[in-house]
């Protein structure tokens, strides 16, 4: 005789395996949207300048006459920028918090993009793209730190992928912005939309992003910390965990083991952290630098001007797609073996595009090339987030996108001094494949994940 197990009440909720209930589920969803949409505009900002660039270089009277080198100069600025953001993301995450730190990078981006649509010279265009690249480069470090502090352990690397996946779907978005309405509202027209986030994206981080449980307790703020969870349902044992660092009465950290880039650049960790710099300035140049010049080398390749802007939409779109299918494989098997992959995928690609004559292939290939670049850096921030405690994790996520854009500041400008010596596509794509492949070298060295 079988007994039948009582049926489910109406009112009760089972949540998903690796979940403590549906509202924890719903609460990183919303972090992870929120981390999303930011990387949309930050996506969107890298491609708009590539875009938009055709326009600059053949109308002067927009901010002045602008030679190849000076244009690819010009869009390092936004990179140095972020340079010095990311770097300064470290200090400013782990002082003032995670949420704080988001908020304001936000509406700083929005001002900048602004401040950019209604440039006149090349001199303020460029200081406006610097000032708009400090907010990017915060951006882009906090947003891994984030993902990862929220996301349960068998969801890291997707919902880090989920989250930068952003950043070439903003990428998309900006090619077709320019395609359909540049005619319409201008090139500044394009640059005010990317101010948007203040108006939209702002408020929604209000609500949806709390601060760190994982961060308050790293600062000793364990009281707030086991309030944030028990709000919205956080699993207080796993949140609340980690080792606590002690305060003295002006509030500077007392502890014994190293934090932030001490700890990154302590024994424990300093081969991996000159690797993952590495890895991350390699996909970085070979992203921007595409990014910025791809249009131009296609249109030099024989393409069309309206085709050339579509190969930004194919590159973006197979960095988007490609990345979160790889991310799901990084959650099975670890991140590592799956961007060794993905950096010589690229490299095979790049190193055939100039011989390929057909539309199909060539697309493709260009997919597939995005996939190998910005797809395989949303998986090395995936990595890196993952890699380090939360002590050094944002200055972990700090140095590589920090020193990954030491590589966005080179690509463009070497794409410009590519098409200025008046070299052709198979040159500008080789010097590009070449990066990818030392990537892929720099990866297979990096050392098994440690904890200390």
């Amino acid at each position: 005789m079988s007994v039948k197990a009582p049926a489910a009440l109406p009112h009760m909720t089972t949540a998903a395996p690796g979940w403590k209930s549906d509202k924890h589920k719903m609460s990183v969803l919303g972090v992870v949207a929120v981390m999303f949409l930011t990387m949309v505009f930050d996506g969107y900002d890298i491609v708009i300048y590539g875009a938009i660039l055709p326009t600059l270089l053949a109308e002067p009277h927009h901010i002045g006459h602008l030679a190849p080198a000076v244009a690819g100069t010009l869009g390092s600025y936004t990179m140095i920028g972020i340079l010095f953001g990311a770097l300064g993301a470290g200090a400013i995450g782990d002082r003032i918090g995670r949420r704080k730190m988001m908020l304001a990078a936000l509406a700083w981006f929005s001002v900048g993009m602004a401040m950019s649509a209604f440039s006149t010279s090349i001199a303020v265009f460029g200081a406006t793209r610097f000032f708009t690249g400090l907010a990017l480069g915060v951006i882009t470090a906090g947003g891994g730190a984030v993902i990862a502090e929220f996301a349960p352990a068998h969801r890291k690397n997707m919902f880090n992928a989920i989250g930068y996946a952003g950043i070439p779907f903003g990428g998309v978005i900006a090619s077709f912005s320019a395609l359909w309405f540049e005619d319409i509202i201008s090139w500044r027209g394009l640059f005010l939309i990317g101010a948007s986030p203040i108006l939209v994206i702002l408020p929604l981080a209000w609500f949806l992003l709390p601060e760190s449980p994982r961060w308050l307790t790293a600062m000793g703020r364990t009281e707030r910390a086991r309030e944030i969870c028990r709000r919205y349902d956080f699993p207080e044992e796993q949140f609340t965990r980690e080792e606590i660092v002690k305060l003295d009465h002006d509030g500077a950290v007392v502890k014994k083991q190293k934090i932030g880039l001490a700890a990154i650049f302590s024994r424990t960790y300093l081969l991996a952290t000159i690797l993952i710099g590495g890895m991350s300035f390699m996909a970085i140049m070979a992203t921007y630098g595409l990014n910025t010049w791809l249009p131009q080398i296609m249109q030099i390749n024989g393409m069309s001007s309206d085709g050339s802007l579509y190969s930004l939409v194919a590159l973006n779109a197979g960095a988007a797609l490609g990345a979160l299918a790889a991310a799901k494989i990084a959650d099975v098997i670890g991140a590592k073996p799956v961007i060794i992959v993905t950096f010589s995928i690229a490299a095979v690609c790049m190193f055939a595009m100039p011989y390929l004559t057909a539309a199909p292939l060539m697309y493709t290939a260009i997919a597939l090339t995005g996939l190998g670049v910005t797809g395989t850096q949303i998986l090395i921030y995936g990595l890196t987030s993952n890699f380090y405690p939360t002590r050094a994790r944002q200055a972990g996520m700090s140095w590589a996108a920090g020193f990954g854009r030491l590589g966005g500041i080179a690509g463009p400008a070497m794409g410009g001094f590519i098409i200025a010596l008046g070299l052709g596509a198979s040159d500008a794509f080789l010097v590009f494949a070449v990066a990818t492949v030392i990537g892929a070298v720099a990866t297979m060295f990096i050392p098994t994940r440690k904890r200390s």
